[in-house]
């Protein structure tokens, strides 16, 4: 609800959640190399994951809507090619941070203490890994088929 309340159009919020069930495809993988248990820390990790991949997602269609609407890019097509180019870099180094960040967490699998962190860290890495790599690929694929091109008066 929020999404569509920031977007103005359902089927842009539609499209930024799609990068939840890319991160889960990596989140499962996650679960089963962390032993196959879903538990309190598993499901943080997914709490975490769905946040940054959500936030990539709109990260991606704010940025098409800015090269629309501000920098003057008329060609729909352009403007999600052109936004998936620049918003590359900023979503590589997202997860990058975090993605280093949590390998010593992950790491860390059979030491005293680290029962609750290995398996959020490992849930996490994974489900980054996927939805990073298929964020790029299928949500800009998606918006060109979907998406709405900012100010466009039909209905959702």
């Amino acid at each position: 609800m929020l999404l569509v309340l920031a977007f103005g159009r359902a089927r842009d919020a539609l499209i930024v959640m799609v990068n939840l069930p890319l991160a889960l495809i990596g989140g499962v993988a996650g679960v089963f190399l962390s032993g196959g248990v879903l538990n309190v820390a598993t499901m943080i990790g997914f709490i975490t994951l769905f946040g940054i991949a959500t936030r990539n997602g709109i990260m991606l269609v704010t940025h098409i809507h800015h090269l629309m609407n501000v920098e003057g890019v008329r060609n729909f097509r352009e403007a999600v090619e052109r936004g998936a180019r620049e918003r590359l870099v900023p979503i590589l180094m997202t997860a990058a941070a975090a993605g280093l960040a949590l390998i010593p967490l992950a790491l860390r699998g059979g030491q005293t203490g680290s029962e609750i962190q290995t398996p959020m860290a490992i849930v996490i890495l994974c489900g980054l890994t996927t939805s990073t790599l298929l964020n790029m690929f299928v949500v800009p694929t998606l918006y060109l088929k979907f998406g709405s091109v900012p100010g466009e008066t039909t209905a959702p």
